[in-house]
């Protein structure tokens, strides 16, 4: 058991607990949510509202109830997202199931492919310097990465309406140990490090239930 991984689960299912909101839902809802995950990671769109209003029957009423558990994203009404993936642009770019989606966050970007039991590759920048980073992933793995040891890093706060425009912000990619060693001196109490296997781990043992109880 890494404690550090375990020290950031609590954190992280304090502020952001998917998994234990998902759970206490009824039976349609939780299959929307899912239907919503897999829709758009295997196609790279929502699903339309007929194929949710035969789950759901009220499509809005049904997903401004998933909105206020910040199981789903909503913007100007309209769906969005849901974690750890999103139809809007942000800087963390996953090509997954031949198509190109959104992350919401450099976590949300490396669970993809655990969370979906597949191949990805992840384009994002620095938070710091701005500099590319290119990472190929099998699953669990990281094959590639460019540079070779980019870091996450993470920022503490409490979110501020949904955690993707709050929280998410701050779940950065660093492009290396000193870029990170720097970042996280700014704070060190509220500034975490991760390395790339174990921010895969975090993110997979966060995720995969949503889909997969265990």
């Amino acid at each position: 058991m890494n404690q550090h991984i375990e020290d950031g689960l609590e954190k992280l299912n304090t502020v952001l607990p998917l998994y234990e909101r998902q759970r206490t839902l009824p039976p349609d809802r939780i299959e929307a949510h899912r239907a919503i995950l897999s829709e758009l990671a295997h196609t790279g769109a929502l699903p339309d509202r007929e194929y949710l209003a035969d789950i759901l029957g009220d499509v809005d009423e049904k997903l401004a109830e998933l909105a206020k558990l910040d199981l789903v994203v909503l913007k100007d009404g309209n769906l969005v997202g849901a974690y750890p993936i999103t139809v809007e642009p942000t800087v963390h770019n996953v090509s997954v199931f031949g198509h190109r989606i959104h992350a919401m966050c450099a976590l949300d970007a490396l669970s993809v492919a655990p969370l979906f039991q597949t191949r990805t590759r992840i384009q994002s920048r620095c938070a710091v310097s701005g500099e590319a980073i290119e990472i190929e992933q099998d699953r669990e793995t990281i094959l590639s990465a460019m540079p070779t040891a980019p870091w996450v890093g993470i920022r503490w706060q409490q979110t501020c309406g949904h955690a993707a425009h709050s929280l998410c912000m701050e779940m950065v990619f660093l492009k290396d140990a000193n870029t990170a060693s720097d970042w996280q001196a700014a704070d060190p109490p509220s500034h975490s490090l991760y390395s790339l296997d174990e921010a895969v781990a975090f993110g997979q043992r966060f995720f995969v239930p949503l889909l997969r109880p265990q």
